[in-house]
Formats: C-alpha cells, structure tokens, sequence
C-alpha cells in the first residue's frame, strides 16, 4: 500500500500526543526510566488480522524523538497470525513509553477497520462486487479510516460531501420525488461530479434510472429485488447494495449482480485489533 502523505497524517498523532502528553509530559517514565535508558521492543499481533496505521505509529516516535529505529517488518496490507511480529523498535526508553499507547491506538484501530474489510472482501472474492465504505467515520479520522478500508481490499465511497452527490431519502422527500431531486442535481452538477440516488423500492429505482442517476443505492432490498434491480439498472447505472452487510449476509447480496456493497460499521464499528508492545531487552 502506498502511504498517505505525511503531511496529512502527521497533525492527527500529533494532535494525540499533545492530548495524551498533558501540561507536564510523562511523568512516570520522567520519575522511574533513566534519561539514558535504551531498550528495544516488538510490536506483536495478538490475533489473526490485516495491517494497517503503520505509518501513524512511525510518526509518533519520530516526533518524540527522531533517533528511535523503527523497522517494519510486516507492511501495511498483510495478514498477520497470532504472536508475529509487525515491527521493532529500539532507542531511547523513555520515548518509546511515551509514545506507547498512541501509537497503538492508531496501529490497533485502523488495523481492525482494515481486518473486518478483508473478512467482507474474502467472502465476496468469488463475485465481481466490491465492498466499499460510507462517510461513517470516526470525526478527523476519515482520510486514515478510509486508507485503513483499502489496506483489507475495500474501496471508497465519497470522501465527503463536495466530492460527489448522493441524494438520499431525506432529500428526496424534502424536494418532492426521485425525478425532481436527480434534474435539480445534473442542472448544478460539474461535468465531473457523479449523481447517486438512494432508491427503497424499484417503482423509485425506474424513475432514478429514467432521470439519468450514474449510480443508484438500493437500500435494504431483498436478494429477489436486487436481482431485478440489477437487471434494471444493467448498462445505465452502477448498483450499489447497503443494508445487514456482514460476512454471512454480504456473499448471497453480492452474488446477485449488484458492483458495489457498502456498509457503515466497517469505519465506525469496527473492533479494534489487539496488537501488543513487547519489550526484548
């Protein structure tokens, strides 16, 4: 995986080590550990998983202290088992301390969005579906969220509102119907900016496709529908499914047709993967 620029990762830890430093830093590593100390520690998967947030750990300990080595042996995009080894660490102790738990709260919370990604995209690998994320992110987490979901094999949904225009049910009823909403849309729209449209029912997914939508939500229909649906939208629109998306569910709704598969708790659910910091010496 190609990292994001450091210069859009680097204020988000930076901002969670000023959090977690305080007003007077590490008191408890600055009392007990040497200002000499040195030590060396590995950073150990505790379950079976996907990588992802390497890159936030890195930075942490450079900010700390420049000197510290870091060398990853597992990169960002791999699968891990239980007692592997994802990197080492070695330099000064108390700025290993220092930067602990930051760096794993990163590496732990973008490694699990990435590991329930790759559990969705296993299940429906034997399907031309991809599954995608949504704007359910966690609040200045997005771009990282969203990086963590390509690491397991997703791909993206919009990254926020400006980037295209998805028109949901609340628009929908507040314009006064699919056709009027999708025709206020391509009249404001850039000749570069798509138009979805969320349709519950496929008398609404008819009049998303004969208004000209490039891509249509089909929200919570049932596999029967989908397939209709699919059917329908075939070389007019690309079909997305979202609704009770989990590894069970997602292969039977993938296995309809439909390009895309999203869901939500993919960035704002996902479990954290447990990944220690061991010391070695």
């Amino acid at each position: 995986m190609s990292p994001l620029p450091r210069l859009l990762v680097e204020p988000l830890v930076r901002a969670a080590l000023i959090e977690d430093l305080g007003r007077a830093g590490d008191i408890t590593a600055d009392a007990v550990i040497p200002a000499d100390a040195v030590t060396s520690v590995a950073f150990v998967a505790r379950e079976p998983g996907t990588i992802a947030g390497l890159d936030c750990a890195a930075i942490a300990f450079a900010l700390l202290d420049p000197a510290l080595v870091l060398d990853i042996l597992v990169p960002d995009g791999s699968q891990v088992q239980p007692g592997e080894t994802i990197a080492t660490l070695e330099g000064k102790a108390r700025a290993i301390l220092a930067g602990e738990r930051v760096a794993l709260n990163f590496l732990g919370q973008l490694s699990g969005v990435a590991t329930a990604t790759h559990g969705i995209a296993r299940s429906i690998a034997h399907t031309h579906a991809k599954i995608t994320c949504t704007r359910k992110t966690i609040p200045t987490m997005r771009a990282l969220q969203k990086y963590a979901v390509r690491c397991g094999g997703g791909a993206n949904h919009r990254f926020g509102l400006d980037d295209a225009i998805l028109i949901k049910d609340n628009h929908i009823a507040i314009a006064g119907g699919v056709g009027i909403a999708i025709g206020r849309a391509r009249g404001a729209a850039g000749h570069l900016v798509k138009i979805e449209c969320e349709v519950d029912t496929l008398d609404q997914l008819r009049e998303a496709l004969d208004a000209g939508a490039d891509a249509v939500l089909l929200d919570n229909m049932s596999l029967d529908d989908l397939r209709i649906a699919v059917g329908l939208a075939k070389a007019r629109a690309i079909t997305e499914a979202s609704g009770r998306i989990t590894p069970d569910t997602a292969p039977a709704i993938a296995e309809t047709g439909v390009d895309l598969i999203s869901a939500g708790w993919l960035t704002h659910s996902a479990r954290v993967l447990d990944i220690g910091l061991d010391f070695m010496t």
